[in-house]
């Protein structure tokens, strides 16, 4: 072949790529459908019970705690080890000693598929609860649920008692107690009568809209024997209590009596036949005859004086009020924990527990009561009011007093159930 036939043959092999890469270029190409994504897989929802534990995961065993039963007694059945139930109970400790468990009250297991316990929840009080988490963890954790404070006002006629017209109401029957500790000084709620009435406002705690205990009563007013009793809570600088409507508080220097429920077994006298001793002896204190462990208050501030055991007087605390008068409180079963020479204590605070030790035949508590360093009868004493509000603060006081007053004043219907009651109906006694 001629060179200039190989030449020609060149250059158009040339001009053909060059054309083929312009076509390729220039020339519209068509791209593939683009791939549709893969569907979507959605997770499930992942839920929690009221307790923080994943739903749905776990088969959830609830039981009654039965008397005397331990926590290693609750948790052995389900295949705990001795070594780790004593690792919780040593975890839970700054939270929760498990020795406070109590009979009557529900325990949930969470079990897998194979049975074996991943969490223990506890409930000590519808506020709380305690949880147990078995898994490689060990952990315990103590968890409040959020608590909402709802004002309620309840309005009721005495018929029995306040405990049982609370409960006619619908109300928790424990606010006849918190009005017993208001009126401590101005009513006898042992002598209740038959056709008195009240008004209370006062807080209700609740979680989810559901009630589970009572806050403090904020204003009340009790009708007894004809007479109106009225009082506030305030609560401003140096004034806290409760307060009559002329800003008078209610709470005397000192409590009526040290226990909260018991009956007087024996008054302060010069002449009473000694059970023991068996002969007639001055029996300078009072008795108050309750069930072993009643806790013992302070009946009002003070400074320990003595706490120890004697002889006659068993386990006893006197307590040292100001340069006019002391107290002492005799025969507990155990002084309460703290309570020693030079300790201050605030009025119904527990100082300890009744008991029968010392020159005693049964359980009760000899309250002692001096005056100028005399043996007296607390019963007979014109003791002295807490301060009143003064004048500085009798404006904040009556801005208080105001808003109340119309959540105090009675319903037509408890007025009209009032006069309806016979007139010579018996009085009747309501106990707390």
């Amino acid at each position: 072949m001629s060179k200039s036939v190989r030449l020609n043959l060149l250059a158009g092999i040339c001009c053909a790529m060059g054309l083929i890469l312009c076509l390729t270029y220039f020339l519209p190409t068509s791209s593939p459908e683009p791939a549709e994504p893969p569907p979507l897989v959605e997770e499930p929802l992942v839920t929690y019970d009221p307790y923080g534990i994943p739903q749905h995961v776990y088969a959830v065993n609830e039981q009654s705690i039965e008397r005397n039963q331990t926590f290693s007694d609750l948790l052995a059945p389900y295949g705990v080890s001795s070594a780790t139930i004593h690792y919780l109970a040593e975890k839970a400790r700054p939270t929760f000693d498990v020795r406070r468990i109590r009979p009557g009250k529900a325990l949930r297991v969470y079990q897998d598929e194979a049975q074996a316990p991943h969490f223990v929840v506890y409930e000590p009080s519808p506020m709380e609860y305690v949880v147990f988490d078995l898994r490689d963890s060990l952990n315990v954790y103590r968890q409040e649920r959020p608590v909402t404070v709802v004002e309620k006002t309840v309005q009721g006629v005495i018929t029995s008692s306040p405990y049982e017209t609370l409960i006619q109401q619908g109300t928790n029957p424990a606010l006849a107690v918190q009005l017993a500790e208001v009126f401590d000084w101005q009513i006898d709620f042992y002598h209740i009568q038959y056709g008195d009435h009240f008004s209370v406002v006062y807080e209700e705690k609740q979680i989810d809209g559901e009630p589970v205990g009572l806050g403090r009563i904020l204003a009340a007013n009790f009708e007894h024997r004809g007479k109106m009793f009225s009082a506030y809570y305030f609560d401003h600088d140096t004034w806290r209590g409760y307060f009559d409507d002329e800003g008078r508080s209610l709470r005397l220097a000192f409590l009526k009596a040290p226990l909260k429920y018991s009956r007087i077994s024996s008054r302060y006298t010069k002449r009473r036949f000694h059970p023991v001793q068996k002969r007639y002896k001055a029996h300078l204190g009072t008795d108050y005859a309750a069930p072993t462990g009643t806790p013992i208050r302070a009946t009002s501030d003070g400074v320990i004086l003595e706490a120890q055991f004697r002889r006659y007087n068993g386990n006893y605390v006197k307590i040292r009020h100001n340069q006019t008068y002391t107290t002492g409180y005799l025969h507990m079963s155990r002084i309460a924990d703290g309570i020693r020479p030079g300790v201050a204590v605030r009025q119904g605070d527990v100082i300890g527990y009744v008991g029968s030790t010392g020159l005693a035949t049964g359980p009760h508590l000899c309250y002692r009561f001096w005056k100028n360093g005399e043996q007296v009868d607390p019963y007979q004493q014109d003791l002295p009011s807490a301060e009143p509000i003064d004048g500085m603060q009798m404006l904040a006081f009556q801005s208080v007093k105001s808003r109340f007053d119309p959540l105090l004043a009675p319903a037509t219907p408890v007025f009209a159930q009032a006069s309806l009651l016979p007139t010579l109906a018996p009085a009747r006694t309501g106990t707390q």
